[in-house]
Formats: structure tokens, C-alpha cells, sequence
């Protein structure tokens, strides 16, 4: 379907009929927290490791844009679970300098998208690259240095590490 000049023309003007004409009045306290707020966004929280539960995501969402480390156990009082989130948290930075997203699966009756594409057994340890490939499992919790050393050697980190 082709727009003709004016029907384009009526399209654009539209909103503009709609509009108030009295000036915008925005306080200063909102105006800065818009700013920040479209900051953080535009940032993508630079500064903090996001982490994610399975139930609330699925890897698709994140395909070419981040690399999931997902972090699977039966149940969060698993000890594995726990020290592979306090190594996590340890060095947030080397992750987010590597575009990481950690998703967590506690609950396995909740069968959500990311437990059932990926179909651990008690505590595993997934690393996906940005293409959506699976990289590689581990049965127990592994450091974030193990981790980054591991992303790293892929392809396309290596392509970003040549392009900086």
C-alpha cells in the first residue's frame, strides 16, 4: 500500500491537532530523574550484573544481544547454587564487561522455556554464546575467571576484542 503526498501529509499533521498548545511545565526534580532513567536504560545498567529467573525470560531474548550464564539447581537451598551466585557476585565487572546475563532455574515443576530448551539434572552451569549456542556445561559451580577465560576464547568475543 502507497500513501499518497497528502494522505501522509493529514497523517503526520494529526497528532499535532491533538497536542495542547499551553507551554510544558516538567519540575526539575523530573526532569533529572528522566534523564537518569533514560541513562540506566541506554546504559543497560552498565555498572550492575543482571540477573534474571528463567520463568521471566527465554533465550531468545537475548540472542546477538547478551551472553546468558544460566544457573540451574533443584532448589535454591542447593549449596552448589549458593557458591556458584557468591562466586558470581564476587566479579560482576569482568561479566558485564563481556555482555553476561545470569538467569537462575530453582524451581524445576515450574518447567519454564529456558529449563525445558535446556534439560539440566540438579545443579548445572550453562554458558551460551551470543549466536544462542550452548558452549558449554558444567556439573559443578565454576569462577568467574574459569568463566571469562572460557567466553574469551569464542569467535565473536574475539572478533569484539580485535574491533576495540
Amino acid at each position: 500500500m502507497r500513501l499518497t503526498p497528502l494522505a501522509l501529509a493529514a497523517l503526520i499533521a494529526t497528532p499535532l491537532w491533538a497536542q495542547e498548545t499551553g507551554p510544558a511545565v516538567i519540575s526539575d526534580g523530573a526532569a533529572e530523574e528522566a534523564a537518569e532513567a533514560v541513562a540506566a536504560e541506554a546504559a543497560g545498567d552498565a555498572d550492575t550484573l543482571q540477573v534474571l529467573t528463567g520463568s521471566e525470560v527465554t533465550l531468545a531474548d537475548f540472542l546477538w544481544l547478551r551472553r546468558p550464564v544460566v544457573v540451574f539447581a533443584d532448589t535454591p537451598a542447593d549449596p552448589r547454587f549458593a557458591e556458584q551466585m557468591e562466586l558470581l557476585a564476587a566479579r560482576p565487572g569482568a561479566l558485564i564487561d563481556r555482555d553476561v546475563v545470569v538467569i537462575t532455574d530453582t524451581d524445576p515443576s515450574a518447567n519454564s522455556a529456558v529449563r525445558t530448551q535446556l534439560r539440566p539434572r540438579g545443579f548445572q552451569l550453562v554458558l551460551i554464546g551470543k549466536d544462542g549456542e550452548v558452549k558449554l556445561r558444567k556439573p559443578f559451580p565454576w569462577d568467574v575467571r574459569e568463566i571469562t577465560r572460557s567466553i574469551d576464547k569464542w569467535p565473536l568475543r574475539r572478533d569484539e576484542l580485535r574491533r576495540k
